[in-house]
């Protein structure tokens, strides 16, 4: 009896000291991640880790529901990305009207989403289409209690934002491995689809890595041209770009106020973040696309730390290869990834890539498409290594390490202007935006003899305002020719009745704003 009895004690006393530890790490934020805080509190959590689970979704839709909030969001007159629900994403990406680039202004409206909670003190993860340009966000809870939110970072390269609420004690979702995730297993969609109270569906995991294009459209990377070749081979345009898509394909049912909420494994384990549908029609016909989770949890931590995210890169472009690419670049290789360009500065040129390369692995995994190297890349920071194997012009097949640079080491547009001045660019206030004068290799591209370049858009102010965006070149402002930001200050108060028009190129093609200068 008295061994049974110090045998109690000591499991109590164990318990009791688990439970302090823990409630000193939930009060006090001394740097621990938000997948270390799911770690402590789920330390002992009888969940198996396998990503499959028995065909009984009662304990999982049970345990994830009151962690899946319903989001509200209303706009202000303005123009822009308001009042934005997924109907209206796909309404553009399969139905395009007219009016091409001009910026319409709309009036007060309001929209929804979904949010899946990730700690108990109220971070909450969503698309980043459902929050963008919003001027209030409001949570209901499980308990239909509604609380107001503010942003905490957002990207529309994977579209995904994380958002706060001043609210503690909150259920929570356990984060999954997306990379444990198999085609053909049980998964659960949770979320306010069609502004209804919290819905379930089920259905299996029809793909993974799906790239389908609405990212590069709805940033304004893909032209109508390239996008309707998209849709007639499936094949996206070959280009440097930021976007990352390697969907998780599901057939369990999504429809619009879905965006932003959970796509959990038959153990309740959040696995990805529900985004987009394919649909003619802006309703299920069939099939979903979520975020993996493993590349969330790198983006949504970067919002809890810095506010946006720090993402690192290789510096190359590159076309992935099939049969008909191989034939196209006369090689025997029908699979990887077939570098075209090395960008100046990067890691990649570091690392000795050259144009005409294959990239066959990233740290030992076979690649065949372009999300099985970007999602894995969209996971890390800069300064991280990345290791690949490469195959080289001379046949011979060569491990790499790659140093992953920041944006602003290697980009395109800036990587080519080499003096302070130029590579920061020359503000001017009234249209919160920098410019420098474009290179002659960006003036040979395009066919231009003058052109400043768009460096930084100041968020909040007229050129974010009016959905300029940065890496564009402008060429006239008001008619007038600019080769400089001083051009443009100069061209400015020519406007006429108060308007401004700006004309100039981009990977789209040619274009012209025209908005009114004074809103």
């Amino acid at each position: 009896m008295k061994k049974i009895g110090l045998i109690v004690l000591a499991a109590f006393i164990g318990g009791v000291a688990a439970i302090g530890a823990y409630k000193l790490f939930e009060r006090h934020d001394d740097g621990f991640t938000i997948a270390d805080r799911q770690n402590m509190m789920f330390a002992k959590n009888p969940i198996v880790s396998s990503s499959t689970g028995a065909p009984d979704f009662v304990q999982a839709a049970a345990a994830v529901s009151p962690a899946v909030v319903h989001i509200k969001t209303t706009y202000a007159a303005k123009s822009g990305n308001g009042g934005r629900d997924m109907g209206d994403i796909f309404e553009q990406f399969f139905g395009f009207g007219g009016g091409g680039m001009q910026r319409v202004p709309r009036q007060p409206q309001a929209a929804s989403g979904s949010g899946v909670i990730l700690t108990s003190d109220g971070y909450i993860a969503t698309n980043n289409h459902v929050v963008d340009g919003a001027d209030k966000i409001e949570v209901i809870l499980s308990n239909r209690r509604k609380v107001t939110a503010k942003v905490v970072g957002k990207d529309s390269n994977t579209d995904l934002a994380l958002i706060k609420i001043d609210v503690n004690g909150l259920p929570f979702i356990k984060m999954g491995n997306s990379d444990n995730v198999q085609v053909g297993e049980w998964v659960l969609a949770v979320g306010f689809p069609l502004d209804l109270q919290t819905t379930v569906t089920a259905g299996i995991v029809s793909a993974k890595a799906r790239n389908i294009g609405i990212l590069n459209r709805e940033s304004g990377q893909m032209t109508q041209e390239e996008y309707e070749e998209y849709q007639r081979t499936g094949k996206l345009p070959s280009r440097t770009n930021n976007s990352i898509e390697a969907f998780i394909q599901t057939d369990a049912a999504i429809n619009p106020g879905n965006s932003g909420g959970a796509l959990v494994n038959a153990n309740g384990e959040l696995i990805g973040i529900n985004a987009a549908i394919a649909s003619q029609t802006g309703r299920n016909e069939g099939y979903g696309f979520a975020i993996p989770v493993n590349l969330a949890k790198k983006i949504l931590e970067d919002f809890r730390k810095y506010g946006s995210v720090k993402r690192g890169y290789i510096g190359v472009s590159f076309k992935p290869l099939d049969a008909d690419m191989a034939e196209e670049l006369k090689t025997k290789e029908i699979a990887g990834l077939y570098v075209s360009e090395v960008v100046p500065n990067g890691g990649a040129e570091a690392a000795g890539i050259k144009s005409g390369d294959i990239i066959k692995k990233v740290n030992g995994v076979d690649i065949y498409d372009s999300p099985d190297l970007q999602e894995k890349i969209g996971r890390m920071s800069p300064g991280d290594k990345v290791n690949l194997t490469v195959l080289k012009t001379d046949g011979s097949l060569k491990n790499v390490s790659v140093t992953l640079k920041p944006e602003g080491v290697i980009n395109p547009v800036l990587a080519k202007n080499n003096t302070k001045e130029k590579a920061t660019g020359t503000n001017i206030s009234a249209l919160g935006a920098s410019f420098a004068p474009a290179s002659d290799a960006q003036k040979s591209k395009y066919g231009i003899k003058n052109g400043v370049v768009v460096t930084d858009v100041v968020p909040g102010k007229l050129f974010d305002y009016w959905d300029v965006h940065k890496g564009l070149i402008i060429t006239k402002v008001n008619g007038t020719a600019v080769n400089s930001a001083a051009d443009i200050q100069k061209a400015l108060p020519a406007s006429r009745d108060g308007k401004v028009t700006i004309t100039g190129v981009s990977e789209r093609g040619a274009f012209t704003f025209s908005f009114n200068g004074g809103e």
